[in-house]
């Protein structure tokens, strides 16, 4: 264990590889070298290296972070407090929502709370005019002086309300066409002839028709007559107060439109006796003289909107309720308009 480490080569390996140094005690300390300035900044040691000092060297330490530090049980119960809260928030404001759609979802009258009286009108599907033929022009337009009616008549029909069912009383065919024959059948029948041959000369093209019983027992039938021209409608004396329907005693005028319209302060022009203006069709409304025959009341409202003649006739037991009479009339005379 004397043995000193040689520096030169070992003999017999002068051109070999320089052989590794063989560690060794060594005399004394090892003689001090002059070391650069970032040498100096080297640590002499593991143990230095591991322990950098300074901010910038403990961020650019690869130590594992020390272990979060277990929650206090009072901040435990806050953080779970708020969770609670927020939830609670959550789950109202999801309520909120459905609540109001819910509302504004179904309508009014349907709603506890915020129903209004029923004033017994009809629902009817929504209303829409049917197409017109390719350059025809709207019986109310600018460029169609005559108001004549160019979509189909049938389009034009009010068609029925919810709840109701079919009258067979109005024969129509499948188009909805309804002959001469039926409609008169109204009529009293010791009238029928003289005004099938008014029909006939006062320039009628077609009827259609269509009827509908409701749950109350209100029978409607609606017609409407299609003439060659407006002029032919005035000509047409079947819907008047001198009107002899079947089973009605004579006419008067509706006494609650009539009511209504005298309280309206436009003055319109009118051609009918009780006439008013719904839309742009000339309405004029009647109501079977009390007593009446038998134990139903009859009702008619006639409707003259250009080359278009519309009948509204509504029979019931008792006594024809009037908002849903005029309700049909008013929405028979906005599909003509």
């Amino acid at each position: 264990m004397s043995e000193q480490t040689t520096t030169g080569n070992e003999p017999g390996r002068e051109n070999g590889p320089e052989a590794e140094p063989v560690p060794g005690p060594t005399a004394g300390p090892a003689p001090q070298t002059p070391e650069s300035p970032e040498a100096a900044a080297v640590p002499e040691s593991p143990e230095a290296a591991a322990a950098p000092e300074g901010p910038e060297a403990a961020a650019a330490s690869d130590a594992p972070a020390p272990e979060a530090a277990p929650i206090a049980p009072k901040d435990r119960r806050r953080l779970f407090a708020a969770l609670r809260w927020t939830a609670a928030v959550a789950v109202f404001a999801v309520v909120g929502a459905g609540v109001a759609y819910g509302i504004t979802q179904p309508e009014r009258t349907r709603i506890p709370g915020l129903s209004t009286a029923d004033d017994g009108r009809w629902t009817f599907p929504a209303l829409s005019q049917p197409a017109l033929p390719a350059g025809a022009p709207l019986a109310q337009g600018p460029d169609n002086k005559d108001e004549t009616h160019y979509a189909q008549l049938t389009g034009l029909l009010l068609p029925a309300p919810e709840d109701a069912k079919a009258d067979d009383a109005v024969k129509a065919d499948k188009d909805g066409a309804v002959s001469a024959d039926v409609f008169l059948e109204e009529y009293a029948p010791d009238v029928r002839e003289k005004l099938k041959q008014s029909l006939e000369w006062d320039g009628l093209r077609q009827i259609t028709g269509r009827g509908w019983t409701m749950p109350d027992g209100t029978r409607t039938h609606v017609y409407l007559l299609r003439f060659h021209a407006s002029g032919f409608v005035d000509a047409f004396k079947g819907c008047d107060t001198n009107a002899r329907l079947n089973g009605v005693s004579a006419l008067e005028l509706d006494d609650v439109w009539t009511g209504v319209k005298t309280t309206q302060s436009a003055i319109v022009p009118l051609r009918f006796p009780g006439s008013g203006m719904a839309g742009q069709s000339e309405v004029s409304v009647y109501q079977e003289v009390k007593p009446v025959l038998g134990d139903e009341q009859t009702k008619v409202g006639c409707l003259q909107s250009g080359d278009v003649l519309g009948m509204v006739i509504q029979t019931r037991k008792g006594e024809v309720a009037p908002v849903p009479f005029h309700q049909s009339v008013i929405l028979q005379s906005q599909l003509l308009s």
